[in-house]
């Protein structure tokens, strides 16, 4: 079990529409490399956050959706985890999907009065996405998507939305051309070194990361 000593506090967030013949037993054991990592004995044993104002790992069986606001103390061997875990939702993922998993430096506090006695201590924060899904495919819709949200927002505020077609339409060609190189290439469903499981990383840079609200 980690220490409660650990370096981080590690946000994991998203929802994964999973395929309607999963079962409890696959869900618990995809999941599995979460709730061991947080020292439990089962999924319902370790389902719960750190935080209690959070929901923790649930599953609508319902609308057969799986969903993660759980927070748990460690370390960078978490990452590991997270590669486990993405392999093991890809083979019950029903759709593509992004998970948000942050790593907040449980020695840094912002309000910390003596953290103005030096300028250049930074917190260790950490933010990446990962993406899991049943095909490549799957996946790479979910991070066209995202990326699409991501640059009309940001461009819109100096265009109108209409004027934006162009735009969208160069990334569509970007991620077409991927996908062919994917397709052919050894390398398919191999994620980028350090990233988590099919998914991107990103630094911290530019403050703390807001911890997701409820």
């Amino acid at each position: 079990m980690p220490s409660y000593n650990a370096p981080f506090e590690i946000h994991v967030h998203g929802q994964v529409p999973l395929r309607a013949d999963a079962s409890l037993d696959q869900i618990q054991d995809a999941l599995k490399p979460l709730w061991q990592y947080a020292g439990a004995r089962s999924l319902a044993d370790g389902a719960a956050s750190a935080y209690e104002e959070e929901p923790g790992i649930r599953f609508d069986s319902q609308e057969h959706l799986l969903q993660i606001c759980w927070t748990v103390r460690g370390d960078e061997d978490f990452r590991q985890s997270l590669d486990e875990m993405c392999m093991a939702l890809n083979e019950l993922a029903e759709q593509g999907a992004a998970i948000e998993v942050t790593f907040y430096d449980a020695d840094f506090d912002e309000d910390d009065d003596d953290a103005d006695e030096d300028d250049d201590v930074e917190s260790r924060d950490d933010f990446i996405m990962l993406f899991v899904g049943p095909t490549p495919a799957a996946i790479m819709q979910v991070q066209r998507d995202l990326l699409v949200q991501d640059v009309v927002n940001m461009m819109e505020r100096h265009f109108d939305g209409a004027e934006l077609g162009g735009v969208v339409a160069e990334i569509d060609k970007l991620f077409s051309q991927r996908f062919d190189e994917l397709t052919n290439s050894l390398e398919i469903g191999k994620s980028p070194r350090g990233s988590g499981g099919s998914g991107t990383g990103h630094g911290g840079a530019g403050g703390r990361r807001p911890r997701h609200l409820h």
